[in-house]
């Protein structure tokens, strides 16, 4: 199978797996692993990363499951990385934030993509409750900002995060 022919069955898979998902926008939830693709490739991240950028949701907000993700993701070493990403950045039942964390810092496939998906949820927080926004915000500064200290993603991250804070005080103007 050539390598688009695996990216668009990817895609499908993954469109299917979040239908009736929707953002808080309301736009339908596979716009959002897209745009963290889209975030990815923009930054030169392409390849395993464009999988795990894909695929970051499926085992927390989908009945996906491990071998399907191994699968799509193309068997083998390739698949074995994506796997192990994706199920780091899935947050389980009782999770602790501290190692949750820790451990997708420690994989550098899994980090690249969490800021990323940071990234584009703090872009697509403007929306958001006011009190979504300032957990949001707290969370960024405590966890975030310093995975993406010295990363290509630090500036745009500390960036979406004044825009976020500014939106806060337009409440208070």
């Amino acid at each position: 199978m050539t390598q688009e022919k695996q990216w668009i069955e990817a895609v499908a898979f993954a469109k299917e797996k979040h239908e009736g998902q929707y953002r808080m926008g309301g736009d339908a939830y596979i716009t959002h692993p897209l745009a963290v693709v889209e975030i990815l490739t923009s930054f030169g991240y392409k390849g395993e990363f464009s999988y795990v950028g894909l695929f970051h949701d499926l085992l927390e907000d989908t009945d996906a499951t491990p071998e399907e993700i191994y699968s799509y993701a193309g068997e083998g070493s390739i698949g074995e990385s994506v796997l192990k990403a994706v199920e780091l950045l899935t947050k389980r039942k009782g999770y602790c934030m501290e190692e949750y964390i820790q451990k997708i810092s420690e994989n550098e496939l899994a980090k690249i993509v969490k800021l990323a998906d940071r990234l584009h949820n703090l872009q697509s927080a403007l929306v958001a409750s006011e009190k979504f926004r300032k957990r949001y915000i707290t969370e960024t500064e405590q966890y975030y900002v310093s995975m993406a200290a010295g990363t290509c993603f630090e500036e745009s991250i500390l960036k979406s995060l004044k825009e976020l804070k500014d939106s806060l005080m337009e409440v208070y103007e």
